[in-house]
């Protein structure tokens, strides 16, 4: 695990603090979690963003297709 350095104001520090006492974790664990979403999100957005196309497309293959070498540089 990597350590970052965050420049925060001294006030939002001292709510988060309030907060992750309620919640019987540290500011640490909230960041990281607060990220590790993040990242997750981002990866499912991708995910779904690289479907699309899929989904969307009119063209429809039978699922036994197979294309052989010379078929794929056929012009």
């Amino acid at each position: 695990m990597k350590n970052i350095t965050l420049a925060i104001d001294e006030e939002v520090l001292d709510k988060a603090r309030v907060v992750a006492a309620r919640r019987r974790a540290t500011v640490n664990a909230m960041v990281r979690d607060f990220l590790t979403k993040i990242a997750a999100s981002d990866q499912k957005r991708a995910r779904r963003d690289l479907l699309l196309p899929m989904r969307t497309s009119e063209g429809r293959m039978a699922p036994n297709a197979k294309f052989s070498r010379e078929d794929s540089h056929e012009r």
